[in-house]
């Protein structure tokens, strides 16, 4: 549908529009605001973030607005590469483009010491906390008081490099065959249950548990032989 509505603004674009590229100082002053209030709301302790906006479709011509109306997408992370939005809400013709966005997040998490290679089981003296690129990657970084000491890297680690979800080699919480303490919450109500694992319950994995009456369910395991229910 946008590249319907963007097309239509080359094809019948009159003289004298716009051009979208670069945009003026006041419009991208406005989605900077927008991006830095968006990136404030959900930044860590001890975070600072860097906003940078680009440019939209050097191939755009856009009518003169009076007035223009930033937006963020539904479902627009905060963090990384992402869009936002700019329409005309004050001019003889309503637009509305998107504008890319980067937005870095450096706070403090957990890092490694020195070189640390695949395999290696974390001690306290391999990790300390320094401030890093949360944004860099979309595995989240591991800044929790207490670092994930005793854990296994699946693959090797940079002096100085951020430690993340995805460095580490998941869990096994139960195996095929055993039994599985079963969790299903919602709002304002918790039921649990028992079944047997049909399959390893990994970390980060969903798994299958059958229950007594044979029915088998979709779980995420949690803990030591416990899961949750996916809803």
């Amino acid at each position: 549908m946008l590249r319907l509505v963007l097309l239509s603004l080359l094809l019948l674009a009159p003289c004298g529009l716009l051009s979208a590229e670069p945009l003026p100082a006041h419009w991208a002053k406005q989605l900077e605001a927008l991006a830095e209030q968006a990136a404030q709301a959900g930044l860590p302790p001890g975070g600072r973030a860097e906003v940078q906006i680009g440019a939209p479709d050097a191939r755009l011509r856009l009518a003169p607005c009076a007035q223009v109306q930033p937006f963020l997408p539904t479902g627009q992370p905060a963090f990384g590469r992402g869009r936002l939005g700019l329409r005309c809400v004050q001019g003889a013709t309503k637009w509305s483009i998107s504008v890319p966005m980067t937005v870095r997040v450096f706070a403090p998490a957990w890092a490694a010491v020195g070189a640390l290679p695949a395999g290696t089981v974390l001690q306290s003296d391999h990790l300390r906390l320094e401030t890093v690129e949360w944004s860099a990657e979309t595995s989240p970084v591991l800044a929790q008081a207490v670092p994930p000491l005793g854990r296994q890297l699946q693959r090797p680690l940079q002096a100085g490099e951020a430690l993340r979800q995805a460095d580490l080699k998941p869990r096994q919480w139960f195996a095929a065959g055993d039994p599985v303490r079963l969790l299903l919450q919602g709002e304002g109500f918790a039921v649990r249950g028992e079944g047997q694992a049909l399959a390893p319950g990994l970390e980060g994995r969903s798994a299958k548990v059958r229950l007594e009456s044979g029915r088998v369910l979709t779980v995420w395991p949690v803990g030591e032989r416990l899961a949750e229910v996916a809803l």
